[in-house]
């Protein structure tokens, strides 16, 4: 890490260059959104829900596969409160009496030896997942507009505000068209369920602190080089907080990538989203926010 004791990395003089890289990623999401469609769960879609316990513990990760071609999509198994309850739930839209039949005839199909019983079942309307997708569209609007609010308070100006609530739109962005184009290649869910979500709001504000970050030490060194141009000075920011963002990135990262591979096939969309979100999180403090600033300053100042 010596090499980030006095950078010098011209941040701003490749500006032009991030400007088309995100143009492009960000583009290139929004298209593969609007025509692939988001991969709902059975959160936002609905569905039925079954809770079975066996005779002896059972492995989700086989249960999961042993249903998904029956059911025609990946279901949700995880353990419900001891390791022979297990907790399935498909968005298939069949009634919930006939997806019951068809998962138990998986069971009595291939589990030779184990027995189970049902000890409940629910049906997820789709009304109640329009609720939550109202709810989750809300929350990310909301944060957003606290955001630049808060900005606004704390800085002063405008185009940090703009800068911010750019790079907060960005990240979740690309976040989500890397999720809509891997949907069906990756070997496990990337539906958008509550998990999601709140991986989102996490990806959000781990965003804006770095952002924050860097704003504090642009607000510090205006004071500090009064006489210094807007360019060098903001490029000296960035360079001077480098070393903290690189490491809080590359610290934060394992702890993801442990959660990503450690953390169960529950787990792996939410971390899988975290560790987009940490390396698109550094990348929009370094070229996205702090350059918007930059260009949105010029033109107030031309006007």
């Amino acid at each position: 890490m010596r090499w980030f004791e006095t950078p010098t990395f011209d941040f701003l003089g490749n500006r032009k260059t991030a400007y088309v890289v995100s143009l492009i990623l960000v583009l290139a999401s929004i298209g593969a959104i609007v025509t692939k469609g988001l991969q709902y769960g059975i959160d936002f879609k609905g569905g039925s829900e079954f809770v079975y316990k066996f005779s002896e513990p059972m492995n989700t990760v086989e249960l999961r596969s042993l249903l998904t071609e029956p059911l025609g999509s990946a279901p949700e198994t995880k353990l419900f409160g001891s390791d022979v309850e297990v907790l399935i739930r498909t968005d298939n839209p069949a009634t919930k009496e006939e997806v019951q039949v068809i998962i138990e005839s998986e069971f009595d199909e291939n589990l030779a030896g184990i027995t189970y019983e049902s000890e409940s079942s629910n049906y997820i309307s789709p009304r109640f997942g329009d609720d939550l997708k109202a709810g989750a569209l809300q929350s990310v609007i909301y944060a957003i507009a606290i955001i630049f609010v808060y900005i606004l308070i704390r800085f002063r100006n405008w185009t940090f505000s703009a800068g911010a609530v750019a790079a907060l739109v960005h990240d979740v962005t690309i976040t989500l068209g890397i999720f809509t184009v891997l949907s069906d290649l990756v070997p496990f869910s990337l539906s958008i369920d509550q998990n999601i979500i709140a991986a989102f709001l996490t990806i959000v504000g781990y965003s804006l602190n770095d952002t924050v970050v860097v704003f504090d030490r642009i607000r510090e060194n205006s004071v500090v080089h009064k006489g210094m141009e807007f360019i060098p000075m903001v490029n000296l920011s960035l360079n001077d907080t480098l070393s903290r963002t690189v490491i809080t990135s590359v610290t934060t990262l394992f702890v993801v990538l442990v959660l990503f591979i450690f953390g169960g096939e529950v787990l792996k969309g939410l971390s899988f989203a975290l560790i987009i979100g940490v390396l698109l999180g550094t990348y929009s403090s370094l070229f996205v926010a702090s350059p918007l600033v930059l260009e949105l300053d010029k033109r107030a100042k031309k006007s």
